[in-house]
């Protein structure tokens, strides 16, 4: 007989996500067999989007696009076999990627004001969501609310405040999977007061300096200054003596009269507003008597039975003539001076001899006048009563660690302990091979164990030498030779630009603007940075290599914003340049008064003044928000509006209406500005009758033509969407609508209305599909006339 059929491959167990195909597959070992395909025990004969097929002796079911009903146990059954498996239909949380492309921009929001992030999502329920600030999950509170739904989760603060600046994470989970989303929530503020106490650096009779430390708390935003004020002890008025640079914490005025008494205040402003102010003890104008602090003294000689000091008059005398000095003494590392001399000295310089023998000493001096003795000075250097010591041993392993065709780097080690105690430092001579006549490279003693040598001959031979020094003059010096090696070839300077460097960059006010740019030259060449070819302002700081140029700005401000360029010179006269721009932008400001006209009947448009950030904001547009009443919740009924002017058509009439306008950038949204007066049309009379005549007799003869054109709209998925415009003309124009060209007259997904000449075209619960280009066309027998607008659907954000 023949043989039996048998199955060479199984069915296996496919999981999916929900929306994704999927392809269940079976291989047989006859062709002949044709088989049956079941799900959950029923035999498939159709299914919407499930097709069978059969190639040779493979069997498969496939499912274009997978959704829920078709999760279950699939089964082949053809002649003697059978094989099944699952289709297990995976729908884990989703979130609108528009959405998390805007979250991926700092949320910023003033302290006080009101913060709503409200997050849509998709998947199989239940969907569990989890908020965490700074890993740590929120909790609601008197200010922090959390809600959910099945269909969005949304976080709420009554009043942010600045401690609710950080990182926010939103976990969605569910049986399907986990989705995590991050976003950073940034709330400014003005800033708190200066860091105290207020510190009297000088007091005279005639200015008076004052010092103070930066706020704790910037409020989020750069400081710009610091406020200065001052009160005269028993009056009320604060006098402003002026302002600071934001760098700058100390202020001296000359505003002051001798022996009066003054408070002093400082406060903090950026951007967003002042701070409370840092109030000062009271301070009294007063000249000082007595001398002020010398220099510290200097170590003529020392021996261990005797050390000699001398010093110079201090630059402030006082209110008399010095007369003499006093002298103090301690050991090192003692808090305790002792004085040297009781009676003062005129001289300015003085030799000591009741020391002990091997120990360190310090010493201070003060200058008295008829006042009293002035402040003492700081301490002299530390020195060591005991006879000059021998000359430094000599140094230990020197040699050359790198050299080039200019330079040579020398290292080497400390002379050996016998030798080397109380090394002060050392001196690097050189000469070259045809000059017998050493030279010292350095002009103070090197106080570490490496030196560079610069201005050096290409293929050249030079002697250098290291020697040891201490208070007894140079040690004996240790020699070496070295040849420099051949120059390199030149390399004309060529800035190293690839795709990663954008020609404009953009950079939100406060933010650092760094910019690096690679070159390779040699010699290495001068490298110059300009803006608007001038040279760059205060604020702008150039480091320069290994191959390297950068532009470093720590705080953008909007005049940053130009056009950079960076130039490379070499010494042959060959340049190099490169140039990009950098725009500087921020939060939109506020847009100006709304006013509110009823330019076609039922109608309302809106007009605002514009923001003041047109001028720097090439992206900005503005938002349209409407609500009916007082208390009533804001809608957006008109979005991405590039102009100053907006026609709102869907009113009720008899109803109160309130209009606001925020201006928008890719940063963030502006305060709003709103309506002051509500907006109403009033109910027609019941009497109040529309006459044809006298309308026909208006427009009579009169070819079709829009008295208020179609405008682009950009609606959320779900949402109402009405697109109007009016139309004039008689005999009355036939309307027709049309979108991408295809006539919508018998589309019942779409509701058409006529009202004396204003023509809309409702859709109601838009979906992408909705999205394109719509036409109104209006025909009477005198002509045609069309409008055109783009409708653009966004996710439900």
């Amino acid at each position: 007989s023949a043989p039996r059929c048998h199955l060479n491959k199984h069915l296996l167990d496919v999981r999916v996500l929900k929306g994704e195909p999927a392809e269940l597959s079976c291989t047989v070992s006859k062709d002949e067999v044709t088989g049956t395909w079941f799900k959950d025990g029923l035999k498939l004969t159709s299914m919407d989007g499930v097709f069978f097929e059969k190639e040779g002796l493979v069997h498969k079911l496939i499912i274009n696009k997978v959704e829920d009903i078709h999760a279950g146990k699939y089964r082949f059954e053809g002649g003697d076999i059978k094989t099944e498996a699952s289709v297990f239909v995976e729908d884990p949380p989703q979130v609108d990627k528009v959405l998390l492309k805007n979250l991926s921009v700092p949320t910023v929001a003033k302290a006080g004001q009101k913060v709503k992030i409200k997050i849509p999502f998709e998947g199989r329920l239940p969907v569990r969501a989890t908020w965490l600030k700074d890993r740590m999950e929120l909790v609601d509170d008197t200010r922090i609310c959390v809600d959910k739904t099945e269909t969005f989760t949304m976080l709420s603060i009554s009043s942010s405040e600045r401690k609710d600046c950080g990182d926010y994470k939103v976990r969605l989970k569910n049986d399907s999977g986990v989705l995590e989303i991050n976003f950073k929530l940034v709330v400014t503020d003005k800033p708190q007061p200066p860091a105290g106490p207020i510190k009297i650096v000088e007091s005279t009779a005639n200015d008076i300096t004052i010092e103070w430390k930066p706020p704790k708390d910037d409020g989020g935003k750069p400081l710009q200054c610091y406020i200065v004020e001052r009160q005269q002890v028993g009056k009320n008025d604060w006098v402003t003596l002026g302002e600071t640079l934001r760098s700058c914490t100390t202020f001296t005025t000359n505003k002051v009269e001798q022996d009066m008494s003054y408070y002093f205040r400082v406060r903090a402003v950026n951007a967003e507003g002042t701070s409370d102010a840092l109030e000062s003890d009271e301070v009294k104008a007063v000249s000082k008597a007595s001398p002020g602090a010398p220099d510290p003294p200097e170590i003529v000689s020392a021996s261990r039975d005797t050390i000699t000091i001398s010093w110079k008059a201090p630059r402030k005398t006082g209110s008399s003539r010095i007369v003499g000095y006093i002298i103090q003494k301690r050991k090192k590392g003692s808090m305790a001076w002792l004085p040297v001399n009781s009676v003062p000295i005129a001289d300015k310089k003085l030799k000591m001899t009741n020391l002990k023998k091997g120990l360190q000493y310090e010493f201070r001096v003060a200058a008295v006048n008829a006042a009293g003795i002035g402040d003492a000075s700081e301490p002299s250097q530390p020195v060591f009563a005991r006879d000059s010591m021998e000359s430094p041993g000599q140094v230990q392993d020197l040699k050359v660690s790198s050299s080039d065709s200019t330079s040579v780097t020398l290292t080497w080690k400390r002379p050996e302990a016998k030798d080397g105690s109380d090394v002060k430092g050392y001196d690097v001579e050189m000469r070259s091979s045809n000059n017998l006549n050493w030279a010292k490279c350095n002009t103070l003693p090197i106080e570490v164990t490496t030196y560079t040598v610069k201005g050096l001959q290409a293929k050249e031979m030079y002697f250098l030498r290291v020697r040891a020094l201490n208070d007894s003059g140079p040690g004996e010096a240790a020699e070496l030779e070295a040849c420099i090696e051949a120059a390199p070839p030149v390399v004309s300077p060529r800035l190293l630009i690839d795709d990663t460097m954008k020609s404009l960059l953009v950079i939100k006010a406060g933010n650092t603007i760094r910019v690096n740019i690679p070159f390779e030259a040699s010699p290495d060449p001068v490298v110059t940075w300009l803006k608007d070819g001038l040279p760059l302002p205060n604020q702008a700081t150039i480091n320069t290599k290994d191959g390297t140029t950068q532009l470093l700005i720590g705080a953008a401000e909007l005049t940053d914003s130009g056009t950079y360029t960076v130039e490379l010179q070499n010494g042959l006269g060959k340049r190099e340049t490169f140039s990009f721009q950098v725009q500087v932008t921020d939060i939109p400001q506020s847009p100006g008064p709304i006013h509110l006209e009823e330019n076609v009947p039922n109608t309302v448009t809106v007009t605002w003044e514009p923001s003041a950030s047109e001028k720097w904001e090439n992206n900005l547009y503005y938002t349209v928000l409407k609500r009916e009443s007082q208390k009533g919740l804001w809608h957006v009924v008109g979005d991405l509006i590039y102009t100053n002017k907006f026609t709102f058509t869907k009113l009720i009439p008899g109803r109160d209406y309130y209009f606001r306008v925020v201006a928008k950038n890719n940063l963030g949204a502006s305060g709003p500005s709103e309506s002051v007066q509500p907006w109403r049309i009033r109910k027609p009379k019941a009497e109040f009758q529309v006459k044809p005549q006298k309308y026909r007799r208006v427009n009579q003869n009169q070819p079709p033509r829009f008295l208020v054109p179609l405008k682009p709209h950009v609606v959320t998925t779900g949402s109402e969407c009405r697109m109007s415009c009016a139309v004039g003309g008689y005999p009355p124009p036939k309307i027709t609508w049309y979108k991408n060209n295809s006539d919508l007259s018998n589309d019942r997904t779409y509701f058409c209305t006529n009202d004396f000449g204003v023509c809309s075209l409702v859709v109601l619960g838009v979906t992408k599909h909705d999205e394109g280009e719509y036409m109104v066309e209006a025909t009477n027998e005198l002509g045609r006339a069309s409008s055109k607008a783009f409708l653009t659907i966004k996710g439900n954000n």
